[in-house]
């Protein structure tokens, strides 16, 4: 990674630090005890419905403001919270935003493509669904752009490079001032940035990971991407990073995660989405029943946000609707 004289200075998108919050119920329910579990809220950072992606975006997009641009340009999944926080991105300052998206177009545009369309977000259906095919579908669009006389900014996948991952290495240091003893943080893994900039700053020991899906080789994207931050190499064995949660892909639903998601709204009012934040709890709960996170140790669940997504989640909308009938009663 470059120096610190040389990166562009971030925006401001997010309101900081985000709540460390206890969640003594969960904790009592999983055997732990009431102090040993918190949640940190990054799903109440205040831009565009919330979540990790708006760090990683403050870096993204100073580098584009630095550079003039007028267009940001970024790939995903048809629910992908990366997507949606770009474009409130996008929206909050005076950018177009393009979103090249995996798959056609759903003409019920729920969940976080209704919030795309709100921000104004052009959205390009690329039809592909693995990462290089879609990279090159966004390299296009912004070719076609440059063609046009506009100046796009073509952001990584996730936001994940190493300067997007710096929002995540001053992450670390919030957390360390909000909770010293802090043991082991929990975290979703997607495209690997948020969890290399944890790394980068609490070592990896004190993050467990949990993948879920978005990237095929999870170990290698993570300990590349702490490589770069650090300018150094990077054992990949040193992390902490489970893969039990995965199931039949990234937009299934499993019974451990729908579980998860009960478990934490039920003990704490709080929800959790059915790709990310989901299968980190459903990770959680593995790791305590193995023996990998114990009692007595202060223990972070990393709140990465995600709830549009809930609603654009059928396989997670349909057994809340079966859960929902067999709950209800008449007078």
């Amino acid at each position: 990674m470059t120096s610190a004289s040389d990166l562009p200075q971030p925006v401001r998108l997010g309101t900081w630090p985000t709540p460390l919050e206890p969640m003594p119920r969960l904790a009592e329910s999983l055997g732990l005890g009431a102090e040993d579990l918190w949640i940190k809220r990054d799903d109440l950072v205040g831009l565009g419905g919330g979540g990790n992606k708006a760090r990683k975006l403050e870096w993204l997009c100073g580098a584009a403001v630095a550079d003039d641009a007028t267009h940001l340009v970024t790939t995903g999944a048809p629910q992908s919270n990366h997507a949606r926080l770009t474009a409130a991105a996008g929206a909050r300052l005076g950018l177009e935003t393009v979103l090249v998206l995996a798959g056609a177009p759903d003409a019920s545009a729920q969940g976080n493509l209704t919030l795309d369309a709100l921000f104004g977000a052009t959205c390009v259906w690329a039809g592909a669904s693995d990462g290089p095919a879609l990279a090159a579908a966004a390299e296009e669009v912004a070719a076609r752009l440059r063609a046009d006389g506009a100046r796009p900014a073509l952001l990584p996948f996730g936001g994940s490079n190493a300067l997007g991952a710096l929002g995540y290495a001053a992450c670390g240091h919030e957390l360390l001032t909000q909770a010293p003893d802090l043991d082991t943080v929990v975290v979703a893994m997607g495209s690997g940035g948020t969890m290399a900039g944890l790394v980068h700053t609490l070592g990896p020991q004190r993050v467990l990971g949990v993948h879920c899906g978005a990237v095929t080789d999870p170990v290698d994207a993570v300990a590349a991407l702490v490589s770069d931050l650090s300018d150094a190499p990077f054992l990949p064995d040193s992390l902490r990073l489970r893969q039990d949660q995965v199931g039949e892909g990234y937009a299934t639903l499993t019974d451990p995660v729908m579980a998860a998601l009960n478990r934490t709204a039920r003990t704490e009012g709080i929800v959790l989405d059915p790709v990310y934040t989901g299968r980190a709890m459903a990770g959680l709960v593995a790791a305590v029943a193995d023996g990998d996170i114990v009692p007595g140790r202060r223990t972070v669940f990393l709140h990465t946000g995600g709830l549009p997504g809930l609603f654009g989640h059928t396989g997670a909308l349909t057994a809340t609707a079966a859960d929902l009938t067999t709950r209800s009663r008449t007078l």
